[in-house]
């Protein structure tokens, strides 16, 4: 009998510090500390990431094998954050890592954030069926765009990506001019629900193949909101439902296209999404609208970051013995 794998996942990206404890591809625990300060800036602040990182990630680690019920020394190999994200948060998490790892002498894995995003859906839940391969992902977040052909677990290629703007940095920039809090896009989920999708208009951008861009119609979304609070002060007051549903609308209806020709293009019937923006509720909805595809949504704790993801990647990074260093450095713009 082969024995089980147990794997400690360390994310640390972006403004969220989580660890988790796998054993094999099942989660025993996944904790996962919010920074609440970034909210009265209305967006992330880099250097107050990084410092609440450091505060947060021996505690966290700490918890999440005590919740585990697992001594560090049964651990089998340390998964972290390699990249893409805020350099400061990557190097806090993959600093621990690194002297986590010397320390009890385990191996480390290096691990691609939005490729553990995208592993998600290979977390086990007897609830869920994963993707059969080949499928498609939409891995959508503040800061990626993307459309990535998945072959196997670990034999993945980006065939379409945002040139601009990210389309959750749509949706957040979006609420931050209709005066909602940091982060915008669930309270534009939240205030849509109400809300008539054709109210308004934006520009719709012209992007060939699979590429997407979302600066045009964030610019567009934007002009519109001035003008008609040039006119009317309590224009967004009195409209707000109605701009948020038709804001999601058009972000979600330009996602939407690309990946439907991603599979015309393919031929690949099996359709997943990931990151933080697949939490979004008409995302999903409209995605199980498409009958004549097989739509795969995860569950909604792995949506946004969290080590799970990690963990689950470094998993069968293990299986497969692709092993990181100690010289290995983070990346923010680390590619697949």
């Amino acid at each position: 009998m082969n024995k089980d794998i147990i794997i400690l996942g360390i994310e640390s990206s972006c403004d969220d510090t989580s660890a988790a404890i796998l054993k094999n591809n099942n989660v025993l625990s996944n904790i996962i500390a919010n920074q609440e300060i970034h909210t009265k800036y209305g967006g992330v602040v880099p250097e107050l990431a990084s410092r609440a990182h450091q505060k947060n990630i021996v505690p966290v680690i700490h918890e999440a094998l005590r919740i585990a019920k697992i001594d560090k020394s049964e651990i089998d190999a340390i998964a972290y954050t390699r990249g893409p994200g805020l350099m400061g948060s990557l190097l806090v998490g993959g600093s621990f890592a690194k002297g986590f790892s010397l320390a009890l002498n385990k191996p480390l894995i290096s691990v691609n954030h939005m490729q553990g995003h995208i592993l998600s859906h290979f977390i086990n839940n007897n609830l869920y069926n994963p993707p059969k391969f080949p499928f498609l992902c939409l891995t959508v977040s503040g800061g990626h765009t993307q459309i990535v052909l998945v072959k196997d677990f670990l034999d993945m290629s980006v065939i379409g990506q945002t040139i601009d703007d990210a389309a959750g940095e749509a949706f957040d920039k979006s609420a931050k001019v209709l005066g909602l809090d940091y982060p915008g896009g669930p309270l534009i989920d939240k205030f849509s629900k109400n809300g008539n999708i054709n109210a308004f208009k934006f520009a719709k951008p012209k992007i060939k193949n699979l590429d997407f861009s979302f600066s045009g119609l964030k610019t567009s979304i934007m002009n519109l909101i001035n003008n008609e609070k040039s006119k009317n002060s309590n224009f967004i007051s009195e409209n707000l439902e109605d701009l948020c549903a038709s804001i999601q609308h058009s972000i979600v209806n330009i996602l939407l296209e690309k990946i439907k020709l991603a599979s015309l293009n393919t031929g690949i019937k099996n359709i997943a999404i990931a990151g933080g923006v697949s939490a979004n509720s008409y995302l999903r909805d409209q995605l199980l609208k498409l009958n004549s595809f097989n739509v795969y949504i995860p569950k909604f704790e792995y949506c946004t970051d969290n080590a799970a993801m990690i963990a689950v990647a470094g998993y069968y990074k293990f299986l497969n013995k692709e092993l990181g260093n100690l010289k290995e450095t983070s990346s923010a713009r680390l590619n697949f």
